[in-house]
């Protein structure tokens, strides 16, 4: 590594570790895309049942570096839906291993039609319609899962 990419690697880690730490429900999300670049999200986590029930429910906006992190304990055959949801979403079918398989973008608020993940997945990264488009996260990036 150059000297001057060291330097701007540590002034990032030292920017990043300066950070107020996140609440409990909350956590920073890297996305390692395949060229290198880094791309984070400050998600809230929807571990329980009833907060993956809940989703974004109800919201009349999200915050465009934001998203939820849904993580269903085990890789499972996944459906999401948008049920109450009023704001259009990207979601990122994520594997145990944290590749994202596949990316449905610009879902419908207010649909109850079912997205399938087209494997089985352990989470689901969703974030406001557009974003992951912009930032050029697509199927074979890798999450860095959120520690707990």
């Amino acid at each position: 590594m150059n000297g001057k990419r060291a330097a701007v690697t540590v002034l990032s880690l030292i920017a990043l570790l300066s950070c107020a730490a996140p609440a409990a429900d909350e956590a920073r999300l890297l996305v390692l895309r395949g060229d290198g670049v880094r791309v984070w999200f400050d998600i809230e986590l929807a571990v329980s049942a009833d907060a993956r029930r809940r989703g974004l429910m109800q919201r009349d906006e999200l915050h465009h570096q934001s998203g939820m992190w849904f993580d269903f304990g085990r890789a499972t055959a996944v459906a999401m839906w948008m049920k109450d949801t009023l704001i259009p979403l990207d979601m990122a079918f994520v594997a145990a291993n944290g590749e994202i398989v596949a990316i449905r973008a610009n879902t419908e608020p207010l649909s109850e039609t079912l997205i399938p993940a087209p494997q089985p997945v352990r989470y689901v990264l969703e974030t406001n319609a557009g974003r992951l488009a912009e930032l050029a996260i697509t199927s074979g990036d890798r999450v860095m899962l959120p520690a707990r």
